[in-house]
């Protein structure tokens, strides 16, 4: 991954059967999450996916947008 700021828009699908992430073909990356929506559990869990997911560290994700949403922005610092 590139040391430059990148933004990504990440739609969230809580309480999924299972964790996965799959990009569509509009370049959002889709990122379901067996964790509930609450107490902002849903977007710890998205942060530790998508960290795992392109191989950073969780402190370099922000969600700048978003975060009561299905739909965020997300930012790699």
């Amino acid at each position: 991954m590139q040391n430059s700021k990148q933004i990504f828009n990440v739609r969230v699908i809580p309480r999924a059967k299972q964790n996965s992430i799959t990009l569509d073909n509009d370049g959002t990356v889709r990122v379901h999450t067996t964790t509930a929506p609450t107490d902002g559990r849903a977007n710890d869990a998205v942060i530790r996916a998508l960290a795992k997911y392109w191989e950073v560290p969780r402190s370099s994700l922000r969600i700048i947008r978003g975060e009561t949403s299905h739909n965020k922005v997300v930012q790699i610092v």
